[in-house]
């Protein structure tokens, strides 16, 4: 190898300088990919991952079932009342954990008391719904 072939400094930068710079046009399309992909992100992030409220429901706790076709959910109905009446309001929810959703099992039938966290929008592998369990507390009868 000869040290003819070998550029110097001051050829680098000739080189340089004759490169093409970046487009105004490609530079406007690479920002607005980024912004598109940045929103993008940032909406699934908040509809879909972020805590819109939490709350607790007391209730009869009516049914606990294991259902879905591809992800295996558990998923609950409870009456909102703990005396008898004759058209309670329902409430629906789901169950993230196994060891709550055994909890649940076995306090079908009787008063509890619900925390939940509540999301904007459902995804298949949390639950059919918004409200996810997250404690239970059994209520004593008196």
């Amino acid at each position: 190898m000869n040290l003819e072939d070998v550029p110097n400094n001051e050829q680098l930068l000739e080189q340089k300088q004759r490169a093409k710079p970046k487009s105004g046009f490609k530079r406007f399309l690479n920002t607005l990919l980024l912004l598109i992909s940045f929103s993008l992100i940032v909406c699934i992030y908040w509809f879909y991952f972020n805590v819109y409220a939490e709350g607790e429901r007391t209730g009869v706790l009516i049914k606990i079932s294991h259902k879905g076709n591809f992800f295996k959910t558990d998923e609950g109905e409870m009456w909102l009342s703990c005396r008898v009446m004759t058209n309670p309001e329902k409430f629906y929810f789901s169950v993230k954990s196994d060891s709550l959703a055994k909890v649940l099992v076995n306090l079908q039938d009787e008063c509890v008391q619900l925390t939940y966290s509540q999301y904007r929008r459902t995804v298949p592998w949390r639950g059919k719904t918004t409200y996810i369990i997250t404690g239970v507390n059994p209520i004593q009868k008196n």
